[in-house]
């Protein structure tokens, strides 16, 4: 089964994406931010890697580029809950910027893996 990254300043985030992905036979990797998420990423690439946008030291749009940059192929799906823009402008950056996927927070279970699935069907 694929291998998931998840890249998220909230461990209880985090917590409830893994389990949810895990439950579906999904890997999953977690990081606590940007930074830290291309380091393991870098180590042992996923076939997929969800980040949240809003973090502090390297937020999303940032790891989104530095990951598009130095891995061409990479699938990645944005995730947000809004900010000072609201969780539609920064879901949409992120898609410019080079994310294939969004998905607005909150969500559904089924959600998130409908959006999962779809961008890991040739994995």
């Amino acid at each position: 089964m694929a291998r998931i990254l998840i890249i998220d300043d909230e461990a209880m985030m985090l917590d409830l994406i893994a389990n949810i992905l895990e439950r579906e036979g999904y890997e999953t990797v977690v990081a606590s931010g940007g930074k830290d998420g291309i380091k393991i990423h870098r180590e042992n690439p996923a076939d997929l890697i969800i980040t949240d946008l809003i973090m502090p030291e390297k937020d999303g749009l940032e790891t989104i580029m530095e990951l598009r940059r130095d891995f061409k192929d990479v699938k990645i799906i944005a995730m947000s809950g809004g900010g000072k823009i609201g969780s539609e402008t920064y879901l949409q950056i992120a898609k410019t910027m080079g994310a294939i996927g969004t998905i607005a927070k909150p969500f559904d279970r089924k959600e998130l893996l409908k959006t999962v699935q779809e961008f890991l069907e040739y994995v």
